[in-house]
């Protein structure tokens, strides 16, 4: 198992060119002009609405928690309950009123709905609260696969990938153990 540099590690050109792109992009978000993330992406769901696209990604980054993965790859693991939905009504009609249930939840206890709850310990305890329905547990049980079955992300968790191509991990792996070291 190889360690994972724990800085981010940003070069002067690196620095340069983030500086100079935040800059425009300041100037458009604060001119209104910018693009919000429901409104880009979530527009071209084809069986789910946008808002519960939207929903399902704030979510999923709830139910699985990384902060080191962006919210491209959510969105992705998020894109298989729209293709799904598309396929069989039963499984649109189950997410189009799981998101509503849990949204009138927010509401009751927030007086907002749940992609508007700003804390999320407080989106954590609406989540608790439908742990035991049918939609949490298809949208818990499809995210586990849709979600960690990115090969991109895999290095990000320190996976090196699949060794069956390899001759397995007795020689590729199973014996790397530089991490011992440290314990």
């Amino acid at each position: 198992m190889r360690e994972i540099e724990r800085r981010a590690r940003v070069g002067r050109r690196g620095f340069l060119r983030g500086a100079a792109t935040a800059v425009p992009a300041a100037a458009l978000a604060s001119a209104g002009m910018g693009i919000t993330a429901e409104a880009a992406w979530a527009q071209a769901a084809k069986a789910l609405q946008p808002r519960t696209m939207a929903t399902l990604v704030r979510m999923s980054r709830d139910i699985y928690p990384h902060d080191h993965i962006p919210d491209l790859y959510y969105v992705k693991a998020v894109e298989v309950f729209d293709t799904k939905a598309g396929d069989d009504k039963t499984v649109k009609e189950l997410i189009e009123l799981g998101v509503v249930r849990l949204d009138g939840d927010a509401n009751d206890r927030f007086k907002r709905n749940y992609l508007d709850v700003p804390m999320e310990n407080d989106r954590v305890a609406l989540l608790q609260g439908i742990e035991a329905t049918p939609f949490f547990n298809k949208v818990r049980s499809d995210l586990i696969v849709s979600l960690y079955n990115q090969p991109d992300i895999w290095h990000r968790f320190g996976y090196e990938g699949s060794s069956f191509e390899y001759g397995g991990y007795l020689h590729r792996g199973f014996d790397d153990i530089n991490w011992l070291n440290n314990a």
